[in-house]
């Protein structure tokens, strides 16, 4: 059974072992994550691996960003804080 349903993907979501140890070191619950992922901002690295990021009002760690791979679910490997965007070229 999944995590939770996203809604903006129309997709199952999935948290690896380690994306849940992530949240859990860095203060961020299923109710924030699911805050990003539906309302985020969305970098493609690729076809399948993006990051969804969020600046969280009440937060001083900003931004908080999620790694996702996306098949035919979306599975988070990482949540991390104080994400930095790098422009591409």
């Amino acid at each position: 059974m999944a995590d939770f349903f996203s809604k903006r993907f129309g997709k199952n979501v999935w948290l690896t072992r380690h994306a849940r140890s992530a949240m859990a070191r860095r203060g961020v619950d299923e109710t924030t994550l699911w805050a990003v992922i539906e309302g985020g901002q969305i970098r493609r690295k690729n076809e399948a691996d993006l990051w969804i990021f969020m600046h969280l009002p009440g937060r001083s760690d900003n931004l908080v960003c999620a790694a996702v791979q996306e098949s035919s679910a979306l599975v988070v490997k990482t949540v991390m804080i104080n994400w930095e965007l790098e422009e591409t070229t």
